[in-house]
């Protein structure tokens, strides 16, 4: 399994917006991705315009061929890309210890 953690800034005030973008986004297009297992949005508290998403994918090439290389990756950045302040940064991890 492979976390992909994606830190997304969006515009101030946008938060309502972007909250039903990335559920409609999630639930709509990753939820039909090849490889997807699970996967979470947090809000910042002290950050109201960061939010962070968790997507557990099979393996890294799910994330990084399967889906990036797919026509449903412009379906999602259709969706949620309007509202990004900046293009989020994405970082792939593999669990050390699980509680």
């Amino acid at each position: 399994m492979v976390l992909e953690i994606a830190d997304i800034r969006i515009p101030p005030g946008k938060q309502p917006e972007f909250d039903a973008a990335i559920e409609k986004g999630l639930r709509t297009v990753i939820s039909r991705a090849q490889g997807v297992r699970r996967f979470q949005v947090q809000k910042g508290i002290e950050s109201p315009e960061r939010y962070v998403l968790m997507i557990e994918w099979d393996t890294l090439e799910a994330h990084t061929v399967g889906f990036r290389q797919s026509p449903l990756f412009a379906e999602w950045r259709a969706i949620v890309g309007p509202l990004f302040a900046q293009p989020p940064v994405v970082e792939h991890f593999t669990q050390v210890v699980a509680g």
